[in-house]
């Protein structure tokens, strides 16, 4: 992304995807006009950041369904695998509750990155702010650095990425899945620490 205003552009991006998920929540499909007038930025504003309704749309119903790192994490324990595990069965429920979403969303990043245009964030990053949520209680356990390795690690096992993975490279079931994913989080907690 170009040097400029990363954190505007972020939240101009932020401030469409709720104002497209509120007119959803009222019963509506909304234009990408009506979702503009909402978020008060232009038309033009809201195609920079979308290439249409159906990828602003698709991304707004997931942004809906991903809880709150409290939420997840209400009455869990310090153990950051125990905590990990929770954050990556909430993301695994709502990724399988919206894969075709998910999928379209995927379709119009890569779609923006082919054309090269880097002139607004691609995704929201849901994943690292639950991450690191899950590891906050246990952070003076890692090295900064290392934590910071960790978080990054973790956010390759966490996601849809991975679920992309698991069904269309390794075909495996959902149960194999998230065996393979409880192996990889506490190898990661346990080569943080070491």
């Amino acid at each position: 992304m170009p040097d400029g205003r990363p954190n505007q552009r972020q939240r101009t991006r932020k401030d469409l995807l709720a104002a497209a998920a509120k007119l959803m929540q009222q019963g509506r499909t909304p234009t990408l006009d009506e979702v503009a007038e909402a978020a008060m930025v232009s038309r033009a504003t809201a195609y920079r950041y979308f290439p249409g309704v159906e990828a602003l749309l698709a991304e707004a119903s997931v942004d809906v369904e991903v809880p709150e790192a409290d939420a997840i994490l209400k009455g869990a324990n310090a153990d950051p695998v125990a905590r990990l595990e929770r954050i990556d069965d909430a993301l695994s429920s709502v990724i399988g509750t919206n894969e075709h979403a998910l999928r379209t969303m995927l379709v119009h990043s890569l779609q923006r990155q082919a054309a090269g245009d880097e002139s607004v964030p691609k995704r929201q990053n849901r994943r690292t702010p639950l991450i690191e949520a899950a590891l906050e209680p246990a952070r003076a356990e890692f090295k900064p650095a290392d934590y910071k390795l960790l978080a990054k690690s973790l956010a390759l096992v966490i996601g849809t990425e991975a679920m992309l993975v698991f069904k269309d490279v390794l075909r495996v079931d959902d149960a194999e899945a998230r065996k393979v994913k409880r192996f990889m989080i506490r190898a990661l907690v346990q080569a943080a620490r070491k």
